[in-house]
């Protein structure tokens, strides 16, 4: 294990003193900052996706910046514009929250269409374009989303192209007894001057932008890269391998699938502390990777076939080298 690694260790374990459950949540996020890939969080309110968020950001001395999508927002409130300055007679550009390093978009379902173009353009491109010039964003630049899958007034459907843009999409459940337990505790004690935890050692951008390349070099034999392939390809011919379940994908998953599989599973290999992808590192991210990448039929919602449902079939049916 990397000094990195080890880094990375001790920011997990700083993240789980201070978020009580939720470790795949977690893991999910310090997935998207080893490899520079948007991660959408799915879950009701409460359940401390905001927290993690800002607490990751902190733990790497990165710029971090939120923003509360709302129906009237403006694609220039996310990218900037530009403004005339009096003092020369002339137009300057002013930098909008999207030149932050970890951009936490909160609701992110609650903006309208043209806000969603300006920011596909910079999850995919890394740049914004305002008044006909591009701007590019930050290197370490990454989007972590949150939507509220509960409450749908007010809200609009995320485009299948910038669903595609998001390396995974995690659903996020209520904690256990013990864990809400642990939590009314914890509030309990911060109320008498028990906060969390401090971080002692904080990665700085340079060293996350290292363990990137480091995951990208990540070994992989040629036969689960195979299986990978052959996993994603599956979700274009589900009655290939489960006749009964004919027709209830409409699109399966694209080549982006396969791509963003063997990044998130060399990473979590790399969280492990290890230098090369097994199999369990595979199906351990494979329903965050598929899950917002398959469109189900009509005849899957009738039957109470749900995306997941047939996530695990194809697990199931896929051979595991």
């Amino acid at each position: 294990m990397d000094n990195i690694q080890q880094q990375l260790t001790t920011v997990r374990s700083h993240l789980k003193s201070v978020i009580v459950g939720q470790e795949a949540m977690l893991d999910r996020l310090m997935i998207g900052l080893l490899t520079g890939g948007h991660i959408l969080l799915e879950g009701p309110p409460g359940l401390a996706k905001t927290t993690a968020v800002k607490t990751l950001a902190a733990a790497v001395h990165a710029h971090f910046q939120r923003i509360q999508f709302t129906p009237d927002l403006m694609p220039a409130d996310l990218t900037g514009s530009d403004m005339f300055d009096p003092a020369n007679g002339s137009f300057r550009f002013m930098q909008g929250p999207l030149f932050h390093e970890i951009i936490l978009a909160d609701e992110i379902n609650r903006a309208p269409p043209k806000v969603q173009s300006a920011l596909l353009e910079a999850m995919e491109e890394h740049q914004i374009t305002v008044g006909g010039q591009t701007h590019p964003l930050p290197e370490l630049f990454l989007v972590m989303a949150t939507q509220n899958p509960l409450e749908q007034a007010g809200t609009y459907p995320l485009p299948e192209a910038q669903l595609d843009r998001f390396l995974m999409h995690v659903r996020i459940d209520y904690p256990n007894v013990d864990e809400e337990l642990e939590i009314v505790q914890r509030d309990r004690r911060s109320h008498f001057g028990s906060d969390h935890p401090a971080l002692e050692s904080r990665l700085d951008p340079e060293s996350i932008l290292r363990a990137r390349r480091a995951v990208a070099e990540m070994h992989i034999e040629a036969a689960l890269e195979k299986y990978i392939v052959t996993l994603v390809h599956a979700s274009r011919e589900l009655h290939h391998w489960h006749a009964p379940w004919k027709g209830y994908i409409e699109y399966g998953a694209s080549p982006r699938a396969s791509l963003a599989m063997v990044r998130a599973a060399s990473a979590y290999a790399y969280l492990q502390g290890r230098d090369y992808v097994i199999p369990e590192d595979v199906l351990a991210i494979s329903a965050n990777v598929l899950r917002h990448r398959l469109i189900i039929s009509f005849a899957a919602r009738a039957n109470q076939i749900s995306v997941d449902a047939i996530i695990q079939k194809l697990i199931e049916r896929v051979p595991i080298p």
